[in-house]
């Protein structure tokens, strides 16, 4: 993207966590943000910041979940700001529970949030990208598409999902020749709360990521076109990992304490922040790991 001054900005699940640090981060790179977010109080209070710091930033109360809702929210958009340039996929909830205890009602809202939204905002503004020959598409990933993690069955189900989607909207628009770019971010664990609780056995190698540095690297990813962010670089390895026999990989996810992760985990308090869906475990305007 290079320069973001004045450029339309969406970014879904954008009130709190690394959603709200990458859109104020926008903002104040003269970027016209638009936040989309369920927790209306997270969506005023993002408002007085931008006010008091004099940024342009919009802000729209918006169940992903719901595709009709999406379009509704992205035309209104299109017709007051113009058409947006950078769509930031960030939105995302999760249950924290092993496979078999992760209720179907858990495993649907997750689904809906975490995967289904971003067909629904690709859908609504991808086309207008594709016309215009420019834009940027921004996949909130995670380590965990790239690495099934023990009481993360769905959340890692979905990120693989989302990383896939990415991967072949990106080869499509490549054999287009088209001039959108694209970005995914697959980072481990955040400090922002989503996945408070949640431990690493070698913190030098896997650490637990500072909010302000991942969202920096986030927003610095997208003014440089980078197609992929993975935070730490040690994450990287998972894919040279995956040559060796799966029992070996196995013991190596054992040794660096992966299965065991979430023992402890524990996440926000029950509440329903972004996306949909009532009843979930944890809910963010991120989504880390």
């Amino acid at each position: 993207m290079g320069d973001v001054q004045s450029k339309v900005v969406l970014v879904t699940g954008g009130a709190s966590g690394i959603g709200r640090l990458v859109a104020l981060d926008l903002a104040q790179r003269g970027a016209r943000v638009v936040v989309w977010d369920l927790n209306e109080g997270a969506l005023r209070a993002m408002e007085a910041e931008a006010s008091a710091r004099n940024l342009v930033l919009t802000t729209m109360v918006c169940d992903v979940s719901d595709r009709n809702a999406v379009y509704h929210q992205a035309d209104r958009i299109q017709a007051t700001l113009g058409p947006v340039d950078v769509l930031v996929n960030n939105a995302g909830i999760v249950a924290g529970k092993s496979f078999l205890k992760t209720p179907d009602e858990r495993i649907l809202a997750t689904m809906a949030v975490n995967v289904f939204s971003h067909f629904w905002t690709l859908k609504a503004l991808l086309p207008s990208m594709i016309e215009r020959n420019q834009g940027h598409i921004v996949t909130i990933s995670s380590a965990a598409g790239i690495i099934g993690v023990t009481g993360l069955a769905d959340y890692s189900a979905e990120k693989f999902a989302v990383f896939g989607l990415h991967e072949a909207i990106r080869m499509e628009l490549r054999r287009q020749r088209s001039a959108v770019r694209t970005t995914v971010v697959c980072p481990f664990f955040i400090d922002t709360g989503m996945f408070a609780g949640v431990k690493t056995r070698f913190p030098f190698l896997l650490p637990i990521l500072k909010s302000d540095y991942a969202a920096r690297r986030i927003v610095q990813s997208i003014l440089k076109n980078k197609k992929r962010l993975i935070m730490p670089r040690f994450v990287y390895a998972v894919y040279l990992l995956r040559l060796l026999p799966v029992g070996v990989f196995d013991a190596m996810a054992d040794f660096f304490g992966v299965n065991r992760s979430m023992d402890n985990f524990t996440g926000r308090a029950p509440k329903v922040e972004s996306g949909a869906a009532s009843g979930a475990t944890a809910a963010s305007g991120g989504a880390e790991k």
